[in-house]
């Protein structure tokens, strides 16, 4: 018996201009889909990123006052790789984030700043692909920009925000996840890999922490298997996957 074709992914929706991506660490974006931003900056796009904390609980040797400064300079530098110039943090505590209408506040209000059409997070479920717990961090973000695209649309949910002259936005048409176990489109990574490979290394106060191997040679390995992962859903292409929430 031949085994089952995989359901092909579809290319991501490319008739948009302004993307925010929001997720709870630095490094989130990198470990997740920098390749995709990467070719979407080359095409003419306008990235921002908001980032829940500055990762400061991220390094067990390093005390957070020292680590968070640190790890946000790495995460501008990350971003600058791949055409992002507009970093924003919004200084929650990193580790205890709680999903709540708190939450959701701050990123709606970062929605109507940057009065996005795509909005980027990373996976909000339990798991990664059912064999590796998720961080709570993660789960609370990825829950929240997924509510959050609504509140901002909304004047009455939030209407503090409106007197702070943040108006309602309902532009927000695709709300894409990166990470998940039930991906639905796809970006060729191909374009933008050895960008995504400089962008994660930009994070390597952290890697040499996370492992013995060679920085390069452990980003290069890690991203490249990511997007060839993909490839027999896409075309054969490598590829950075998202599931996308439609609006």
């Amino acid at each position: 018996m031949t085994e089952p074709t995989p359901p092909q992914l579809k290319p991501m929706p490319d008739d948009w201009s302004r993307a925010l991506a929001v997720v709870a660490h630095p490094d989130d974006l990198e470990y997740g889909c920098s390749a995709a931003i990467a070719a979407w900056t080359d095409a003419g796009r306008e990235v921002a990123y908001v980032l829940a904390t500055r990762g400061e609980a991220g390094i067990d040797t390093l005390a957070p006052d020292e680590c968070g400064p640190l790890r946000e300079r790495e995460q501008r530098a990350s971003a600058a790789v791949v055409g992002v110039t507009e970093v924003e943090f919004l200084g929650l505590r990193d580790g205890v984030i709680e999903y709540g209408v708190g939450l959701r506040r701050d990123i709606a209000a970062a929605i109507r700043r940057h009065r996005p059409e795509l909005v980027v997070t990373l996976n909000h479920r339990d798991t990664w692909g059912g064999v590796a717990w998720n961080t709570p961090d993660h789960v609370a973000v990825g829950r929240a920009v997924l509510d959050a695209a609504g509140d901002a649309g909304n004047r009455w949910i939030f209407p503090e925000l409106a007197e702070r002259g943040l108006q309602p936005w309902n532009g927000v048409r695709w709300v894409a996840v990166a990470g998940s176990s039930s991906p639905t489109h796809a970006v060729d990574a191909g374009p933008g890999l050895e960008r995504a490979v400089r962008s994660l290394l930009e994070h390597r106060t952290y890697i040499e922490v996370l492992t013995d191997e060679d920085p390069e040679t452990y980003a290069r390995t890690f991203l490249t298997q990511t997007a060839e992962r993909a490839a027999p859903r896409f075309g054969g292409r490598p590829a950075v996957t998202f599931e996308v929430f439609a609006r």
